[in-house]
């Protein structure tokens, strides 16, 4: 005869069925029917005949009432509820005792209770404890983290000790109905792999949930590693703090890639396996990405470098220029440059002086520059936003004499005058804030 286990494979499936079976969920207990009946009888026939009838107390009828009233009417609400205490004793044994049974359990490689039990009994009798019952050391033995079990080390093909299996700690989920409320709230991760050739290339992708502002970067592998590296990455080109990163459960979101956000006390959201619409930003950033630019550069995925310096080019323009349905056919730096955020050592904060009467009357907020010293570095002539992005790629590799001095991180910031009217042949300057 061949078992068939129904609903095997819906997750979930046995914990419901479980938790219906126990409560007998949608079914009339008997004596919850018992006790409704008893109800009944009080309303028409009044207490005294009812404790008379039934032999029930009085506290006690009146406590089938509360709970049936407190159950809005549902027979279910009458049900037998646990009656496991709620202070449970707790076993207090010797630590010589605890102690020797590991020695036992570990010299002779996990031996059971039974014989357990035989093995203490010259202990006891030596050390003058009192001997526990077979079922009592198979408590205490449940009782503690590992056991008392041990586990023989074995040797890989390489001569490498193989580590034993741990049981995985429990992924925190994303909620249900969540919905980003600010750039940084949720910033989503995942991975696209492309074959080139009988070659395998990868592209780790992220998107700013709130702004849309995405990034992306070609790998010739994708390991917890190199997702790691991209995360740190992220950091530096996302101008704002990020609170919570989601990914899915794939192996490169793990190890390094989570040591690196769990070290920045972010909190790491998983989706639910074979879910992708729960990482729907991303998924569609995916498909975006591929149909725009990847699809027309493929043979480019061969050389990562050479693809990705490509690859800026079309995120510049992605995050800076392209429309966004999704946040109302504006750009994810339009959306950013609505929220005052801290200045960090890669994002400063744009001032324009173009005519600030009108910027001003047009509802934007005066931003006050703290006094400090600065030091103003001017780039070249030619294409915007090309020339700032290749001006603070040189900031950033400038020694402390270079700068003239070690940056403050109280503000820095870029001028936009006369001579960015015409972004194909703009020169903007930048200051950088140092400690004096």
């Amino acid at each position: 005869m061949q078992n068939q286990y129904v609903g095997a494979w819906i997750k979930g499936f046995y914990n419901v069925a479980n938790y219906a079976l126990k409560h007998q969920v949608g079914m009339e207990q008997k004596e919850a029917e018992r006790k409704w009946k008893i109800l009944k009888f009080w309303d028409k026939y009044g207490l005294e005949a009812t404790i008379e009838a039934f032999g029930v107390k009085r506290r006690t009828l009146f406590d089938w009432k509360k709970k049936f009233r407190e159950g809005k009417g549902q027979m279910i609400a009458l049900n037998n509820r646990s009656t496991r205490p709620h202070r449970l004793r707790k076993r207090n044994y010797p630590v010589k005792l605890t102690q020797e049974m590991r020695r036992l359990r570990k010299a002779h490689h996990n031996i059971g209770k039974e014989k357990l039990h035989i093995l203490l009994k010259e202990f006891c009798e030596k050390e003058g404890l009192k001997l526990p019952s077979v079922r009592t050391i198979g408590r205490l033995i449940k009782d503690a983290p590992d056991k008392m079990r041990t586990v023989p080390l074995k040797l890989t093909s390489k001569g490498k000790v193989k580590v034993p299996r741990v049981r995985k700690k429990p992924r925190i989920i994303k909620p249900k109905g969540f919905k980003a409320a600010y750039p940084g709230h949720c910033v989503a991760f995942d991975s696209i792999e492309r074959f080139v050739d009988g070659t395998k290339r990868y592209l780790i992708t992220c998107i700013d949930l709130y702004s849309r502002f995405s990034f992306a970067l070609c790998v010739p592998s994708h390991t917890a590693k190199t997702a790691g590296t991209f995360l740190e990455l992220v950091k530096v080109v996302f101008p704002i703090k990020m609170e919570y990163i989601l990914t899915d459960n794939g192996s490169e979101f793990q190890k390094e890639f989570d040591e690196t956000i769990r070290k920045a006390h972010q909190a790491h959201w998983h989706t639910y396996p074979k879910t992708p619409k729960m990482n729907a930003h991303d998924e569609r950033f995916n498909r975006t990405i591929q149909e725009e630019f990847v699809d027309y550069h493929e043979d480019d995925l061969l050389e990562p470098h050479h693809f990705n310096e490509k690859l800026l080019d079309y995120l510049l323009w992605y995050n800076g220029k392209r429309p966004h349905w999704g946040i109302n056919l504006l750009t994810p730096i339009q959306v950013l440059g609505k929220f005052n955020h801290e200045c960090n050592m890669s994002w400063p904060y744009s001032v324009s002086n173009f005519d600030e009467i009108s910027i001003l009357d047009n509802g934007f907020k005066p931003l006050i520059i703290r006094p400090s010293q600065y030091q103003k570095f001017t780039t070249e002539t030619g294409k915007l936003p090309d020339i700032v992005v290749q001006a603070w790629m040189e900031i950033w590799k400038m020694t402390l004499q270079d700068l003239g001095g070690e940056r403050a991180y109280l503000a820095d910031f870029e001028i936009y005058d006369h001579r960015a009217m015409n972004p194909l042949e703009a020169a903007v300057d930048i200051y950088i804030g140092v400690k004096g």
